[in-house]
């Protein structure tokens, strides 16, 4: 995983509450093994239509939107089944930073794990990022280590789990933070088996 330690990009607005796994990611893309090429069904449904051309009025379609890095989505984001591809295609699409009210649990953990940074905000500074986006192009910079975010001439903080906020930082999944100990765990299978 790469690092994250700041993160400027521009947002896209998904005005939609209790956004499930199986629209982030349709059941019927699930049949990959690896971790990528998820992107390309992102929003599937919600993007094309039965003939497989772009819905226009999408907001990953529009062209304001596109190389957008930051969603911003209303409560409840992520809910339904605990697929982690719903991350993977977020990420693989090029989504580092999510911002909502909430997220479904086992959704908002399968994000640190896969290197996208997961902001709860108060339902009001999420409205005011939506008014904002839907005015002009939206850019905003994350800045991890200080929590902060940066949009025009404000700051808003937000809180993040110290490990998770250091995972991130780092750059570590579970693997890789176990793989920094491998001297250790060899010298102690050396002594123990």
């Amino acid at each position: 995983m790469e690092p994250l330690i700041t993160h400027s990009g521009a947002v896209i607005p998904l005005d939609k509450e209790n956004v499930d796994t199986d629209q982030i990611i349709p059941k019927q893309f699930l049949k990959r093994i690896e971790r990528s090429g998820f992107g390309q069904f992102l929003f599937y449904d919600w993007r094309f239509d039965e003939k497989g051309k772009p819905m226009e009025e999408f907001a990953l379609n529009a062209p304001k939107y596109q190389g957008a890095s930051i969603l911003l989505a209303r409560k409840n984001f992520g809910c339904g089944s605990s697929r982690e591809h719903a991350p993977w295609a977020l990420l693989d699409y090029g989504i580092k930073v999510l911002i909502a009210p909430t997220f479904a649990d086992i959704f908002y953990n399968n994000c640190f794990k896969n290197g996208i940074l997961p902001i709860t905000l108060k339902e009001e500074e999420v409205e005011e990022l939506f008014v904002l986006a839907q005015i002009n192009h939206l850019e905003l910079t994350i800045d991890l280590e200080s929590q902060e975010i940066r949009v025009e001439n404000s700051i808003l903080h937000f809180d993040t789990d110290p490990y998770r906020k250091e995972m991130l930082l780092k750059g570590l999944d579970d693997i890789g933070l176990t793989e920094m100990y491998e001297n250790q765990i060899a010298e102690f299978e050396k002594n123990h088996y």
